[in-house]
């Protein structure tokens, strides 16, 4: 039997420039990659690298190990603000064309 996660409006999202704040790979940047949903998990460019054994194939004839990134739990990652540079947390405000969007708390920058 799967265990069951509570699944949550992410913050994050799929080419969003983050940092990680830790586990192994901490202080490391990267933009997302990929995002697992149902785990809260994402995967980020660069950061939690593991080495995957893989058997010959066509890709790659002589197989061997490939180092690939893995996923990391969105709560060990923050975003980059995108004026400052600096890691900031995700607030939703309503932008002149009344549409909700998601601004950086720290410089109140919209966030694309």
């Amino acid at each position: 039997m799967e265990k069951k996660t509570k699944t949550t409006k992410l913050k994050i999202r799929k080419g969003d420039l983050v940092k990680v704040i830790a586990g192994d790979s901490k202080g490391s940047q990267g933009k997302i990659v990929e995002i697992i949903v149902d785990k809260n998990r994402a995967i980020v460019e660069g950061a939690n690298m593991v080495s995957k054994h893989t058997k010959p194939n066509a890709a790659n004839p002589n197989g061997g190990i490939v180092k690939q990134e893995a996923a990391i739990h969105i709560s060990n990652l923050a975003l980059v603000d995108p004026k400052t540079g600096a890691t900031t947390r995700v607030g939703r405000k309503k932008n002149d064309a009344g549409k909700l969007v998601r601004v950086a708390k720290k410089s109140g920058e919209e966030i694309k």
